[in-house]
């Protein structure tokens, strides 16, 4: 007989979710929103100073030639809003967003993931069991991030990363089966960028801006107490949304910069929020790369509708403000967000950051560039050469809320747990090209749709070209309220290294969570996803 989710949550199979409880957790999130901190006393918007999320020094190198990292997972309590208030966060490595992981293509890297999470959520009362996604990477299955690979408090899980793949932006999350929006809203977020020759070779030839001037921006929404405690509501299971904009962990940071490109990793880190960035001078976003790495060729656009777990890699010219003398007004320009559809807005969330342009020299740092980017940037991106002609099948996804779920093809998660991780909705034989629709019918929703392992070219958005700013290789695609968006990829490559199971989900979280996700097989005999267990922590030593 199957069991719902439900009935295996009150078996205890999944421990004590934060979906066990939802009258409590209903009640409680009421009475933490009943305290929620007045807009009066949020920080001004560019009050705060910009920061860089540090990068993580390697450990060592292991036996086999991996890059080694030790990261641990644990609870801090940080001054987000200013005026002494500190929120409790869970962060890799005690920080939100976590260390910004630097690697070279060709370099394989092993990431130790130890879990020291307290042995439950502040408000919502779960066991935080873990699993980590390193969002971008063709990884072994058991490697992925699979959603009910978890680690608990006290467990901790090797992860192996083959860097492989073009240069790109990545991050890695939490993947925590039914837990993963709460997991990430707590922190557990943070950037992984991979370096390849040709990138490197176009920074050095002065084509693209690099060094201090190739700057990570993560940007998410949350919503906090009088007493700075972050509030989860997830309205009836639907969607979260905040009323302060965090960028790199700061509320509505102002940033100085001097009068070179610059370039922008923007990552979109939020649980349910979609943000249509510009600049309020109307200046042009030279977007130059995609999730799946650069583009081959660089578009110039006003706006960019980014959706949860998206990256653009995006330059933007500062030259033409350079102040003409020292005492000269410094321009300040703002990076907007435009009200989009599906969203809840507030009066705060219209403006991301600020940027200052200070004299050349200010900062400290070698001078930059202001040569606008190349024509061409990467024309051999083999996903992006796919033509629909090379495609052996089309398939339909259709995601959809029937009956209260979350579905794709009217299956859930709970199903794929019910058939004993045996069910899929495709099975595309090593190497097989298929096209991909994914499509939105249902009313009231957008969903950023993310599949695993692969890297997609949009062929067309309701039968339209994509976006110019969609138009390099993509794992996230922005599907609107009824919009259907064509893909094409490849599965797997010509060294079989990407065959198993691996999933395919919305990237609001909540929706993940309940339970938009299903997964597909590439190949035959892959790994297991769950062949690969979480390790007991050795003892801990006592507090000093």
């Amino acid at each position: 007989m199957e069991m719902s989710r439900r009935d295996l949550l009150k078996l205890g199979v999944f421990g004590s979710a934060a979906v066990l409880l939802p009258v409590e957790r209903v009640a409680r999130t009421k009475l933490l929103e009943a305290n929620r901190i007045a807009a009066s006393r949020l920080p001004q918007p560019f009050a705060a100073t910009f920061q860089r999320p540090p990068v993580l020094a390697k450990k060592g190198m292991s036996a086999a030639g991996e890059e080694v990292y030790d990261i641990v997972q644990q609870s801090a309590s940080v001054e987000i809003l200013g005026s002494g208030i500190k929120t409790e966060i869970w962060g890799y490595n005690g920080i939100a967003p976590g260390p910004t992981i630097a690697v070279n293509q060709g370099t394989p890297a092993l990431v130790r993931q130890s879990n020291l999470l307290p042995d439950k959520h502040p408000t919502l009362r779960y066991t935080p069991w873990t699993s980590t996604h390193l969002h971008g990477s063709a990884s072994l299955p058991q490697y992925d991030g699979y959603a009910s690979d978890v680690t608990n408090p006290h467990e901790f899980k090797d992860y192996q990363y083959p860097n492989f793949q073009p240069a790109r932006t990545l991050w890695y999350h939490d993947h925590g089966v039914h837990i993963t929006a709460p997991n990430a809203y707590m922190g557990l977020a943070a950037m992984y960028i991979l370096h390849d020759r040709q990138e490197v070779g176009l920074v050095e030839q002065g084509m693209l801006p690099g060094g201090e001037y190739d700057v990570p921006l993560i940007i998410k929404d949350a919503m906090f107490t009088s007493s700075g405690q972050l509030i989860f509501d997830d309205n009836s299971q639907s969607s979260l949304f905040g009323d302060v904009i965090l960028v790199n962990g700061k509320p509505w940071p102002l940033m100085q910069v001097e009068p070179f490109m610059y370039r922008f990793r923007l990552l979109n880190a939020s649980i349910s929020r979609s943000y249509n960035l510009s600049l309020d001078t109307g200046d042009d976003l030279i977007v130059i790369g995609t999730d799946g790495g650069l583009m081959p060729a660089p578009q110039r656009v006003k706006s960019i509708r980014h959706g949860m777990a998206e990256r653009y890699e995006v330059v933007i010219d500062f030259s033409k403000y350079a102040p003409r003398t020292p005492n000269a007004p410094r321009k300040r320009i703002v990076l907007k967000n435009g009200r989009l559809p599906n969203n809840q807005d507030f009066d705060t969330t219209g403006n991301v950051m600020a940027f200052e342009v200070v004299p050349a020299g200010t900062l400290r740092q070698p001078p930059g560039i202001t040569t606008a980017p190349p024509p061409t940037l990467n024309p051999d991106n083999e996903i992006m050469k796919l033509t629909p002609n090379q495609a052996v099948r089309t398939r339909l996804m259709e995601f959809k809320r029937d009956g209260g779920q979350w579905t794709v093809n009217g299956r859930t998660w709970e199903d794929v747990i019910n058939s004993n991780f045996t069910q899929v909705v495709a099975h595309p034989a090593l190497g097989d090209v298929e096209i991909w629709d994914l499509k939105n019918s249902s009313g009231g929703w957008f969903h950023p749709v993310h599949i695993h392992l692969v890297d997609f070219k949009i062929l067309s958005r309701n039968g339209q070209p994509p976006r110019p700013y969609e138009q390099g290789p993509k794992d996230v695609a922005y599907v609107g309220e009824g919009e259907t968006v064509r893909v094409i990829t490849r599965f797997g490559d010509s060294q079989g290294r990407q065959r198993g199971k691996y999933m395919m989900h919305c990237h609001n979280l909540v929706h993940e969570d309940h339970d938009m996700m299903v997964q597909f097989e590439v190949g035959e005999g892959g790994d297991d996803p769950l062949g690969t267990k979480a390790q007991p922590l050795p003892p801990q030593p006592p507090p000093a």
